[in-house]
Formats: C-alpha cells, sequence, structure tokens
C-alpha cells in the first residue's frame, strides 16, 4: 500500500448473515493480521485493539471483525460453537483475501480465548492462505483434533497466573508438529490487565509477524 487505507467492510454470509468489521492497512503494509475474538468479546476489544494499534506501527495490516451478530452472542452457546465460528472465518478470510487492496497481502491470525479454536481450525483447514498464527490466552484446545494439522509457524502466550489455561496451551504445545513457541507472561493473568503485560503480548506477537509474515511474502 503506497497510502493507509481504512474501512468498514460488512460481509454477508453464506447463511444470509451480515457481519461487520474495520479493515486497516497502514502505509506500506505487506501483511494482513485478522483478529478472532473469544467468548463475549466484539471488534471494538479494548485489549485486541491495543494489539492492532501495535502491529500498525510495524506496518502490518488488521481486519478486527465479530464472528457473531449482536443477537447471536446473546446465547452463550453460540460462542464455543467452533464450527459454526471456524466456517463463518473461513468466510471472511476467503471473502477480505480476494479484496483488491488485500491481494498481494500474507495472512495470519490473532486469537484470543475461544477465539483461538476457530483460528486453529481455520489455519488446518487453509495452509495456503494462512502463514502466522499467534493465541493470546486462547482455548486451542477447544480445536485439538486440528492442532497437528496445522503447518502455519504458531506462537501461543499465556499469563503465568491463569494456570488453568496454561496448562491446556502445555498440552496443545506438544501436539502441535509446526514452528512453535509457548510464551509465558510473568505474572499475568488470563486477560493480561496487570501494567505492561499487554505491552509484552502486543511486542511478542509483532515480532512473530513480522518474522514469518514478511518471510511468506518474499519466498
Amino acid at each position: 500500500m503506497n497510502t493507509t487505507f481504512q474501512e468498514t467492510v460488512t460481509i454477508r454470509l453464506s447463511d444470509g448473515v451480515e457481519l461487520s468489521g474495520e479493515l486497516y492497512l497502514p502505509k506500506g503494509a505487506e501483511s494482513l493480521v485478522l483478529f478472532s475474538h473469544g467468548s463475549g468479546s466484539s471488534r471494538f476489544s479494548s485489549r485486541n485493539n491495543f494489539v492492532a494499534q501495535e502491529l500498525h506501527l510495524q506496518t502490518i495490516g488488521t481486519f478486527l471483525f465479530d464472528l457473531l451478530t449482536i443477537e447471536e452472542d446473546q446465547i452463550y452457546s453460540n460462542r464455543f460453537d467452533i464450527d459454526l465460528l471456524a466456517e463463518r472465518l473461513i468466510q471472511v478470510t476467503k471473502f477480505i483475501s480476494a479484496k483488491k487492496e488485500c491481494l498481494d497481502l500474507s495472512l495470519g491470525y490473532f486469537g484470543a480465548s475461544t477465539g483461538v479454536a476457530s483460528a486453529f481450525k481455520v489455519a488446518a483447514l487453509l495452509p495456503d492462505l494462512i502463514q502466522a498464527v499467534v493465541s493470546r490466552g486462547g482455548r486451542p484446545d477447544l480445536a485439538y483434533p486440528f492442532c497437528s494439522r496445522i503447518k502455519a509457524p504458531t506462537l501461543l502466550i499465556v499469563g503465568e497466573l491463569d494456570q488453568d489455561v496454561l496448562k491446556l496451551n502445555q498440552d496443545v504445545f506438544k501436539n502441535l508438529t509446526c514452528p512453535k513457541k509457548l510464551e509465558i507472561v510473568k505474572q499475568a493473568s488470563h486477560l493480561f490487565e496487570e501494567p505492561g503485560a499487554l505491552k509484552q503480548v502486543s511486542v511478542m506477537a509483532t515480532n512473530w509477524f513480522k518474522k514469518y509474515l514478511e518471510y511468506a511474502v518474499h519466498v
């Protein structure tokens, strides 16, 4: 991109549902990270927007969007319907990758909480499209059967104090056969609300995407 590009995108899915998202491509962007939000979250999540802004500073584009409508999100079980969320993520990914502004961009996923499960499943199903994955406090165990099929380099970030999720991530990590890394943020809880914790997450994620998405562009 020669100039910064920003657009609110509405995507009509095959089931008739319309989803909205915010596409931001900083000047010089060669890669794009799609955010798969966790249960009860949305594209307006302050934590994910913080990470997105850090990515922008490194000329990495972002697409923050909702996989559920406001009405659908009120039904608690929908938040854990990984098959539904993954099918929507597939459609969203294909739509965005086909936009003229995104045709030449390498793609990655940043997942949080339960959103990681859909990101993992789709990364396994679309190995030629997804070049890198980052999980923040995620539940990749919800997509366990697909973990060994992921080819994209995958980074798991977990708070040291988030013991249950840390154990789940350690178990999944053993099953990953792709290039991988598990980062534990000291003295951080599930939401990384402690001073400086989210900044550490952003630095780790940015470095991972810069390494693997930029590499994907040039091979």
